[in-house]
């Protein structure tokens, strides 16, 4: 395991790769045809590709904290669920990536969940040998969801209540560390969020500002670097009209202030920057964090 770091400003940024699964590539670009989004990605014999499960740790020298956005899918799951995503830690887990840059759970002052679907918090909880039940793993930890998106969560529709789990929500529901924002939550000078609500309501995107650099954590408005062409958007979004919307917006605000944007579930870049020709989108450059100073 080699994972990329870096110094920007007060912040040290540390890439936590938390394993791999597979999803469906006709679900992963919507309308988009497999004709053209398999030229890019490759799907295996029942039509599933790879994905990242790429989170972030944030150490902050200003204030002492240290912060980690999203923790995964984590272990709770049976062998039909594990075969049906193609969950593999062989590749990465959320301790070991820890462990490998010097920290522990204890560590973990802040948890910032980009949302709860079960890919991006999972790794929070697991099973406790003593109770059977799932409870938080970090005890230290400020748990951080909008609370239009817990709201969402605990109160979800029937297309979206398949994404939030009963043993993710639950040790959510009764931990003493769950933190209710409201949108666009400034966590300390330098690290702040974006709203959007076209994937789910309430989704948070980190916004890290230092140096005159900024990173934005894309999570799932912007899955992968094939993602970036504005029509390329998820089966899974929510409300896809509003993404529509909210991703144009987001792309030109990225190309007029030079915004590195980093990747979660992207299997093999980081971290890339956008560039429009005859109005279109594309990746322009591709990064890691060990690039970026």
């Amino acid at each position: 395991m080699n994972l990329s770091s870096t110094e920007l400003g007060p912040f040290k940024l540390y890439v936590i790769e938390t394993g791999r699964f597979r999803l469906d590539g006709g679900a992963m670009f919507g309308v988009v045809p497999k004709t053209l989004w398999s030229r890019y990605i490759e799907p295996d014999d029942k039509n599933r590709i790879q994905m990242g499960m790429r989170c972030l740790l944030i150490q902050s020298q200003n204030t002492g904290r240290i912060y980690l956005i999203d923790t995964g899918i984590g272990h709770k799951f049976n062998e039909k669920f594990e075969k049906i995503y193609a969950i593999d830690h062989d590749h990465s887990d959320l301790i070991p990536s820890l462990d490998y840059h010097g920290f522990s759970r204890e560590d973990i002052t802040d948890i910032i969940f980009t949302h709860l679907h079960f890919d991006h918090c999972g790794g929070a909880a697991e099973f406790s040998h003593s109770t059977d039940r799932p409870e938080i793993i970090f005890p230290n930890a400020n748990l951080w969801i909008t609370k239009d998106h817990w709201e969402t969560a605990t109160q979800p529709n029937a297309r979206e209540t398949a994404s939030f789990l009963d043993e993710n929500i639950e040790p959510l529901k009764k931990s003493n560390h769950l933190k209710l924002v409201d949108g666009n939550h400034t966590y300390e000078d330098g690290l702040s969020t974006i709203i959007a609500k076209g994937h789910t309501i309430g989704l948070q995107l980190p916004k890290i500002e230092a140096n005159g650099k900024t990173i934005i954590f894309t999570a799932d408005l912007l899955p992968t670097a094939v993602h970036v062409p504005l029509p390329w958007v998820m089966g899974y979004d929510m409300y896809p009209a509003d993404t529509l919307t909210e991703k144009e917006h987001f792309l030109e605000q990225a190309i007029k202030h030079s915004w590195f944007l980093f990747l979660e579930h992207d299997a093999n870049n980081e971290i890339i920057k956008i560039k429009k020709t005859d109005n279109k989108y594309s990746v322009d450059t591709f990064y890691t964090l060990n690039d970026i100073s």
